[in-house]
Parts: C-alpha cells; sequence; structure tokens
C-alpha cells in the first residue's frame, strides 16, 4: 500500500507541475497579440483525469487506487478586442485581437494548483515518516 500511495501522490505532483507550467505561459503571454502562427495567443487549459480504469466503480470491495494523470492541454479559442488605433496589430477601425485570459483567474488557478502540490508534498513526506517508523520499529 505504500508504493501505491507514493505513486498516486507522485502522479498528482507531475500533473499539478503540468497545470502550474500551462498557467505561468497564459499569465506570460495575457497581452500577446501575435504568435508564429499570426493571430493573438489563445489561453490554455489542463485536462486532468483518474488514472482509475472505467469498471473500477462496478467493485467497490477492490483497491483500484492509480492516481491522475494529463490527458491535454486544450487551447481556447476565445480572445477579447479592445480598441487601440496605434497599436501596430491594430486593424483598419483601430482595434486590436488580445488573449482572453484574466489574471486575476490565473492568479487563482495558480494558488490552487500550488495548494494541491504542497498537500502531494506533504502526503509523500507523511509516508515517508510512516516506512522510516516501520522499519525502526523492525530493530
Amino acid at each position: 500500500m505504500p508504493h501505491e500511495a507514493m505513486s498516486i501522490s507522485a502522479s498528482a505532483l507531475s500533473a499539478q507541475r503540468t497545470r502550474l507550467n500551462v498557467i505561468a505561459e497564459n499569465l506570460a503571454n495575457a497581452n500577446t497579440t501575435k504568435t508564429l502562427q499570426g493571430g493573438p495567443y489563445r489561453r490554455r487549459v489542463t485536462q486532468l483525469e483518474s488514472e482509475a480504469p472505467a469498471f473500477a466503480s462496478l467493485l467497490p470491495d477492490q483497491q483500484n487506487l492509480r492516481g491522475v494523470k494529463v490527458t491535454g492541454v486544450v487551447q481556447l479559442p476565445e480572445t477579447r478586442r479592445a480598441f487601440m488605433p496605434g497599436h501596430p496589430d491594430a486593424d483598419r477601425d483601430g482595434y486590436i485581437e488580445l488573449p482572453n485570459i484574466n489574471p486575476v483567474m490565473e492568479m487563482a488557478d495558480m494558488m490552487a494548483a500550488t495548494r494541491a502540490y504542497e498537500a502531494n508534498v506533504s502526503a509523500i513526506q507523511a509516508m515517508k515518516s510512516m516506512a522510516q517508523k516501520a522499519l525502526e520499529l523492525g530493530r
């Protein structure tokens, strides 16, 4: 069981690290009006999913604990328009396309991901401590 618990927490650490990287990328590109593809940067979100098999709910007496995995990073299509007639990327009406990124929402998501990461670090430390105490009992 301790090995499985460590594996679950390790998968969550990896997933939250990916989530934090995507959020940081969104914040860094909040005002990017032109990417290599030509348009404004598009907000991205991380999709997470349980690694438990689909039939796990049919076996309530079994412990089908698996962890979490990143199933993808999805690019959202929404942008917003702002009136900036002097901007080099402005259209003939003076509007530019900006990413639809709300920095306050991104920071809130970052805090949630950070707390989830910290919780899994604490879980791993607790499991390590329990394993160490179990080894000391055997002496």
